[in-house]
């Protein structure tokens, strides 16, 4: 490695620091009080409500406190036809006339019967006449004239509300799709229309209304089990310490059991594919080769050939001889692997405060997600109605331009295209702050992205500090300081805010880049062409890997910054040099590590879960009685499952975090001390012993 100048007093994680990357520091803090300033800028200009009730084509919320709405809380639309699907309803722009009413109708009527029968069937009139637009009462008017103002819908429909708006009322009758027991309805205009077209219209509607009963009974489930569901949390929890604690006695058994399982399957498989090509000898037609016989859909005709099983045994062949070159050649590096794993368990044991150090990190995180997401619902609420011309007519030259309401009758619009309208479309604005909507939303995600990415940064440096000092005390646990988790978040906050924000800004402009790239691609899906397609795809593959790349690079700087208190790029600079002197030590503690805790995690999620499974399930006798009665068992199931797994890898990253600060602080020992009396090692006794057969050189490992 290159020459490096090193203090010969260094005694492990430096206290007399001074505070680096200053600047970014300044910036970090200005964008954090200008993050405020956008949030309350949104909290005045936004208004939440026109996500919580429904706009009609006035522009007026209904069910809003205080105005003529007040007790129509519900949308209906005149000509529910013209929406192709919920997502159009939900947005609000829909091509047709949307009223606010208290109720959705509950019948199937249509203007041209109830117009006729007017005199002899008041009530009739008067029910329908709810439905129409506020203050008509005119039977007189003519049908043609009604339906081109639209004054009142063509035709109402048994409905019931959804999201605060009226869609048929459908249901299965053997197997037919029925509204009100009616496979067939009079749509107003003189023609007779089959229900599945109400159906395409509002397609899948009945799916989420299936959706919410299932809803409610999840709800349910929840409320009855949700104790049951925190002790399984619990359980999980305490299995997860005490495979942490055990790992320092059994991280080496658990590890080679698995690399010897592996070869004794591996062989195993070599002696059948060997066994079967035996069998196969003399068999007619087993001697065909694969090209012979082409490409077959039934996979079983290969398996009766004996080329099939030679080439099988020679993959496994070649796999088994890689993996037992691999554990000859790297068999020194695993060991020190393995003693590195459990100094890690030691480490932990020492400062078990580390372990809950997570909750922290995940509160810090809900926040900003928190106030990132009120500050988008609120910019996207911020906007005025806008209104457009509705044309009944598809010639018309204004249809779909902006109107204002309050003039629109007098403009020439209407001599022109009889029968538009001036109607509420969509929530925006034509000011210098509407204007510049999309980029407060986009600079909202960014600021959450590099909040998010400081408070991780913030928790990996922290870690890195209390593991560090563990690592750097000469006599273990003596030498440890007081409070080592405590006085390494104080170091990280007063001194290093600037380089943890340097790297975490390097992050989020990254996974900024990657969302605008998704956001692309799903805007570009359907016009796309396969050239297009391709560049995209690999624009996201390239910051993918540029991401894994800079999680990793960070990872270590803050490992680095905890130890000497560098600048973010001269610690990064020294890590990375580090890492590449001790690459193949890298990639094998890397693969060892992800492996056992990924083993770990498996097996807390598993125990946990078969034990969820049993108790829900009433298969434990001793808890029959105090199981409690659900609609679906595999609700709690699922969550206790889930949970364990978040709960296991929650304390698992603390154990990564503190093995990968452990081999930094290792790889520094190596190259700073040559274990004499002058400059003695630091690392523990059985990583010394793993060493001493190489005769403790420190160029070698």
């Amino acid at each position: 490695g290159e020459p490096r100048k090193f203090d010969p007093k260094f005694r492990g994680p430096i206290h007399n620091r001074h505070c680096t990357d200053v600047i970014c520091c300044v910036i970090f803090i200005v964008v954090i009080l200008g993050y405020i300033a956008l949030g309350v800028v949104a909290w005045v200009h936004g208004d939440p409500r026109k996500v919580i009730y429904p706009t009609d084509s006035y522009g007026q919320f209904c069910g809003q406190k205080d105005t003529l709405n007040e007790n129509k809380t519900i949308l209906f639309y005149f000509n529910i036809l013209k929406c192709a699907s919920p997502s159009v309803l939900i947005n609000l722009q829909c091509p047709t006339t949307q009223l606010c009413v208290s109720k959705c109708p509950d019948r199937f009527a249509t203007y041209i019967d109830v117009q006729a029968s007017y005199r002899y069937r008041p009530d009739q009139w008067n029910y329908f006449r709810q439905f129409c637009k506020p203050g008509f009462n005119n039977p007189r008017k003519s049908v043609a004239q009604v339906l081109r103002d639209e004054d009142c819908p063509s035709m109402i429909i048994p409905s019931r509300p959804f999201l605060k708006r009226c869609f048929p009322d459908f249901s299965t009758k053997n197997g037919v799709l029925t509204v009100a027991n009616q496979t067939t309805f009079k749509d107003g205009r003189g023609k007779t229309r089959n229900v599945t077209d109400l159906r395409e219209a509002a397609n899948g509607i009945n799916n989420v209304l299936d959706a919410r009963s299932v809803g409610m009974k999840i709800f349910e489930d929840y409320a009855i089990s949700w104790y049951w569901i925190l002790i399984g949390l619990f359980i999980a929890m305490m299995l997860s310490l005490l495979f942490l604690v055990l790992l320092r006695f059994t991280a080496g058994v658990l590890f080679w059991i698995f690399i010897f399982g592996v070869i004794g399957i591996i062989g195993y498989g070599i002696w059948h594919c060997y066994w079967e090509y035996d069998h196969l000898k003399g068999i007619p037609g087993s001697d065909l080769t694969v090209y012979d016989i082409g490409f077959q859909t039934d996979f079983k005709v290969y398996l009766q050939l004996r080329q099939t099983w030679l080439a099988f045994m020679i993959i496994l062949c070649g796999v088994e001889v890689i993996i037992i070159l691999m554990l000859i050649f790297l068999r020194n590096r695993i060991r020190i692997a393995i003693a590195l794993l459990k100094e890690g368990s030691r480490a932990i044991g020492y400062i078990m405060s580390t372990l809950f150090y997570p909750i922290i990190t995940f509160l810090l995180i809900a926040i900003c997600i928190s106030y990132w997401a009120v500050t988008a619902v609120f910019l996207a609420t911020s906007g005025e109605p806008v209104y457009k011309v509705m044309a009944n007519q598809t010639l018309c030259k204004f249809a779909n331009l902006t109107c204002d309401p309050e003039t629109f009758n007098t403009t020439n619009v209407t001599k022109l295209c009889p029968g538009a309208q001036c109607t509420f479309a969509f929530y925006g604005g034509e000011s210098l702050y509407h204007k510049y909507i999309f980029i407060f939303q986009l600079a909202n995600a960014f600021v959450f992205l590099w909040l998010v990415n400081f408070a991780i940064a913030l928790g990996q440096c922290t870690l890195a500090g209390a593991f560090a000092s563990y690592y750097w005390a000469y006599r273990k646990p003596a030498d440890i300081p007081l409070w080592p988790l405590f006085s390494s978040f104080g170091r990280a906050i007063r001194y290093h805010t600037g380089s943890l924000a340097f790297g975490a800004l390097i992050l989020a402009v990254v996974q900024l880049i990657r969302v605008i790239l998704e956001y692309l691609d799903h805007k570009l899906k359907g016009t796309q062409n396969s050239f297009t397609r391709f560049l995209l795809c690999c624009l996201k593959c390239c910051f993918w890997c540029l991401e894994k790349f800079l999680k990793f690079i960070n990872r270590n700087a803050y490992i680095m910054i905890a130890i000497y208190g560098k600048n973010f790029c001269t610690s990064a600079k020294e890590a990375f040099f580090l890492l590449m002197r001790n690459v193949v030590r890298v990639a094998v503690l890397d693969k060892v590590t992800d492996f056992l805790l990924f083993l770990g995690k498996i097996l807390v999620a598993g125990g946990v879960g078969v034990l969820a499974f049993f108790f829900f399930t009433q298969r434990i006798p001793v808890f029959a009685q105090e199981v409690p009665v659900l609609n679906y068992y595999w609700v709690p199931l699922l969550t206790v499952i889930i949970g364990s797994y978040l709960v296991a890898h929650g304390f698992f990253s603390v154990y990564a975090m503190c093995v990968d600060t452990l081999f930094l602080c290792f790889c520094e020992d190596l190259e700073r001390n040559d274990g004499s009396t002058a400059k003695p090692y630091f690392m523990s006794a059985s990583l010394h012993r793993i060493l001493g057969k190489k005769k403790l050189s420190p160029k070698k490992a």
